[in-house]
Protein backbone atom coordinates (compact mmCIF):
# COMPACT_ATOMS: atom_id res chain seq x y z
CA UNK A 1 0.00 0.00 0.00
CA UNK A 2 1.42 3.37 -1.00
CA UNK A 3 2.02 5.99 1.64
CA UNK A 4 0.19 9.28 1.28
CA UNK A 5 2.42 12.30 1.54
CA UNK A 6 1.26 14.81 4.10
CA UNK A 7 0.27 18.30 3.04
CA UNK A 8 2.74 21.13 3.58
CA UNK A 9 1.37 24.19 5.37
CA UNK A 10 2.39 27.42 3.60
CA UNK A 11 0.19 30.02 5.30
CA UNK A 12 2.87 30.83 7.90
CA UNK A 13 5.40 31.68 5.14
CA UNK A 14 3.20 34.45 3.66
CA UNK A 15 3.91 33.45 0.04
CA UNK A 16 2.02 35.31 -2.66
CA UNK A 17 2.10 35.00 -6.43
CA UNK A 18 0.33 36.32 -9.50
CA UNK A 19 -1.32 33.90 -11.93
CA UNK A 20 -3.27 35.33 -14.90
CA UNK A 21 -3.30 38.85 -13.39
CA UNK A 22 -4.88 37.54 -10.14
CA UNK A 23 -2.88 37.69 -6.93
CA UNK A 24 -3.05 34.66 -4.66
CA UNK A 25 -1.87 33.83 -1.16
CA UNK A 26 -0.61 30.25 -0.91
CA UNK A 27 -2.14 28.24 1.91
CA UNK A 28 -1.31 24.54 1.53
CA UNK A 29 0.66 22.27 -0.86
CA UNK A 30 -0.44 18.69 -1.55
CA UNK A 31 2.58 16.71 -2.88
CA UNK A 32 0.52 13.60 -3.65
CA UNK A 33 -1.81 15.54 -5.96
CA UNK A 34 0.75 18.22 -6.96
CA UNK A 35 -1.77 20.97 -6.24
CA UNK A 36 -1.93 24.06 -4.05
CA UNK A 37 -4.73 25.59 -2.01
CA UNK A 38 -4.80 29.34 -2.60
CA UNK A 39 -6.89 32.33 -1.60
CA UNK A 40 -7.40 35.39 -3.79
CA UNK A 41 -6.25 38.67 -2.31
CA UNK A 42 -7.06 42.16 -3.47
CA UNK A 43 -10.05 44.45 -3.80
CA UNK A 44 -12.23 42.26 -6.01
CA UNK A 45 -11.20 38.92 -4.46
CA UNK A 46 -13.59 36.00 -4.31
CA UNK A 47 -14.33 34.48 -0.92
CA UNK A 48 -13.12 31.02 -0.07
CA UNK A 49 -10.25 28.84 -1.12
CA UNK A 50 -9.43 27.43 -4.53
CA UNK A 51 -7.22 24.55 -5.55
CA UNK A 52 -4.90 25.13 -8.51
CA UNK A 53 -2.30 22.84 -10.10
CA UNK A 54 1.30 23.24 -8.93
CA UNK A 55 2.41 23.58 -12.57
CA UNK A 56 0.54 26.89 -12.95
CA UNK A 57 2.68 28.63 -10.31
CA UNK A 58 5.64 30.85 -11.26
CA UNK A 59 9.06 29.19 -11.26
CA UNK A 60 10.35 31.28 -8.31
CA UNK A 61 7.49 30.10 -6.07
CA UNK A 62 7.95 26.47 -7.13
CA UNK A 63 11.58 26.63 -5.97
CA UNK A 64 10.53 27.95 -2.55
CA UNK A 65 7.85 25.32 -2.05
CA UNK A 66 9.65 22.27 -3.37
CA UNK A 67 13.33 22.88 -2.71
CA UNK A 68 15.21 19.65 -3.44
Amino acid sequence: MAKRKKSVELSDKNLTCKVNEIEYKLIRFYPSAMSVDVKEIGEDAKKGQQNIPFAHLPKEIKKLIKSN
